[in-house]
């Protein structure tokens, strides 16, 4: 007996006074469960039992928790892809190394190859290659350069770069999704709200089970008062809820955790269960689907006396001069002859024109050429192949002819297509909703594979369009920038923010975050969101499958309370263990 309370007190102290506490307030929790079943083992006579259950349950506390805690480090190690030091330039020039947390906004910071970059900042000396997989997922590095933008805990891989610090350390992306995935893992999801609940339901009926067992079988069942307290004693250590409580919390950090190791913040359980049920995903256009960057895609000639090469150079000088957007993608793609440009003019909304080696050039869009009654038939047969394509076209002319036609536009980035493709095979449809005039959404649709384009939409339309998509197709998704699309990301059933790694807005608008361009993480969202519910059902079926067989052990004399404990830990050891599996993937 005397040894039976040494393990009691050694194993079980904190436990009593927990317990001790919940039944003082009327709590009729895990710790008082077990503080009344081995306080009434040892008052029967069952030293050894009583022992065993208190230190085989301070066993599986530790090892529940010592999970608990490996899922939620795999959000915690995240601090720790930061360097400690960052070597700074000083007023002087020279360089001294100072705790990263003393950096300050526009400072300098110098990182050398392999070595791991210790702040956000962007780059002001050098060209490397970055890999980016701790903030953004992406596996395969990435080619930086001067005026491009770098992430703390990321790794420099080919050369000495020189950074100026755009965010302090305590504001970082880094910082800033390891604070976002901790304030989601205090939000319940449903799953996690349903056994909370049934769990204040479930606890006290077994405590009136348990009392039952003892008052009354002795008269039922003609058991001895001895025999039918020990076994409403084993039916309340069976009935633990301690398997059936922790299964959905470490399921759902695994998955949060999983997801924020591929670049995916899931902003709270609630959204990574509720990602399972998307029917429809609405799109933005630009920087979603397609690149965002005007590109020039094809150049045609026209037959005249001047040659190519004198037109392509003409076409580069004067694109080079002009600040509009797809002059500077011709600009950007044809060489230039640095002409000397005289009476240089724009034409406002149309485009330029100036002096070039003694005679007039126009380089400008169809009204334009319209204007100065340039176009001819076969002209305006070529303009309206490339606007059916969705291509925005630019000519260049003389005073008497069209020389050439440029065609620029915004291009699908590689990985959409397959997304899309993903999302249909998910059972998702996808709802392109765009600014762009409707030739140039349905033409981007196609060639995407979307199941539906909708253009010329102002932000309150495409608010509008939410709304229908929720009433003809159910839970329905939106994917923007996270800035000009808030309304719409808002209204949304749940928001992605795509490829705005260090967007405050962006973070607060969505309730997802996609931290790079990979259109192909929405449909990784949705399989994990899946693969996490399935888990979590199974369980919560493992939990209260396990209890219900050794119930009937206990009623029918096949179980005892050490054997009780075992089974209650061996169950939260599976559920842990199969949550953990997310982490995985």
């Amino acid at each position: 007996m005397v040894l039976s309370v040494g393990a009691i007190a050694l194993a079980g102290f904190s436990t009593y006074v927990k317990g001790l506490a919940a039944l003082r307030n009327f709590r009729l929790n895990i710790n008082a469960l077990m503080t009344v079943a081995v306080t009434g083992a040892f008052v029967i006579g069952q030293w050894p039992e009583a022992a065993m259950v208190m230190a085989l349950y301070a066993i599986a506390e530790l090892i529940e928790a010592r999970a608990v805690d490996r899922a939620r480090g795999a959000i915690k190690s995240l601090l720790d892809l930061t360097p400690e030091t960052a070597e700074i330039r000083q007023s002087d020039g020279s360089w001294q190394m100072f705790p990263v947390g003393s950096v300050v906004l526009d400072a300098v910071v110098r990182i050398k190859p392999g070595a791991r970059i210790p702040v956000d900042g962007v780059i002001a000396i050098g060209s490397t290659s970055v890999d980016q997989a701790s903030v953004t997922g992406e596996s395969i590095p990435v080619d930086k350069a001067p005026g491009d933008a770098v992430f703390a805990g990321t790794i420099n891989a080919t050369a000495t770069i020189e950074v100026r610090v755009t965010a302090l350390p305590s504001n970082s992306v880094l910082s800033r999704i390891i604070h976002a995935v901790e304030q989601a893992q205090g939000s319940r999801a449903p799953t996690q709200q349903f056994v909370d609940k049934f769990a204040a339901i479930y606890t006290p009926a077994v405590f009136v089970l348990a009392l039952g067992v003892a008052l009354l079988t002795p008269w039922l069942m003609d058991w001895t008062w001895t025999q039918a307290v020990y076994k409403a004693l084993v039916l309340l250590v069976i009935a633990c809820p301690c398997a059936l409580v922790i299964s959905t919390p470490v399921t759902v950090v695994s998955g949060l955790a999983a997801a924020a190791r591929r670049g995916i913040l899931i902003k709270g359980g609630v959204h990574l269960e509720g990602a399972r049920k998307i029917k429809a995903l609405a799109l933005d256009k630009t920087g979603t689907i397609t690149e965002g960057k005007p590109v020039l895609v094809d150049s045609e000639f026209v037959k005249s006396e001047v040659p190519e090469w004198q037109v392509l150079r003409w076409a580069g000088d004067l694109s080079a001069h002009s600040d509009h957007p797809v002059s500077k993608a011709i600009a950007k793609s044809l060489n230039h002859g640095n002409s000397v440009l005289q009476d240089f003019k724009v034409v406002a909304g149309r485009g330029v024109e100036a002096l070039v080696d003694g005679q007039l050039l126009i380089l400008g869009n169809h009204r334009l050429m319209e204007d100065r009654k340039l176009c001819s038939s076969s002209i305006e047969a070529r303009l309206a192949e490339h606007e059916a394509l969705g291509r925005t076209v630019t000519m260049l002319a003389s005073q008497t002819q069209v020389l050439a036609i440029f065609a620029v536009a915004d291009t699908i980035k590689e990985t959409s297509r397959e997304a899309l493709a993903q999302l249909h095979a998910l059972g998702v449809t996808s709802v392109m909703l765009t600014g762009d005039n409707e030739a140039t959404a349905k033409t981007i649709a196609k060639q995407a594979g979307i199941d539906d384009a909708r253009g010329n939409l102002l932000p309150e339309d495409k608010l509008t369009a939410i709304e229908e998509l929720q009433k003809r197709y159910g839970l329905t998704a939106m994917t923007g920038d996270g800035i000009n699309d808030a309304p719409a990301l808002a209204r949304s059933d749940i928001g992605f923010a795509m490829g705005v790694a260090g967007t405050d807005t962006a973070m607060e608008a969505a309730d997802v975050v996609i931290m790079n361009d990979d259109l192909r993480r929405i449909p990784e969202t949705i399989v994990l969101s899946r693969k996490t519910q399935a888990i979590l059902w199974q369980n919560i079926t493992l939990a209260l499958g396990i209890k219900a067989v050794f119930l009937m052990l206990a009623l029918f004399n096949g179980a005892s309370m050490w054997m009780a404990v075992f089974a209650d830990m061996g169950a939260s050891l599976l559920v842990v263990g199969n949550g953990l599996r997310l982490l995985k993937k």
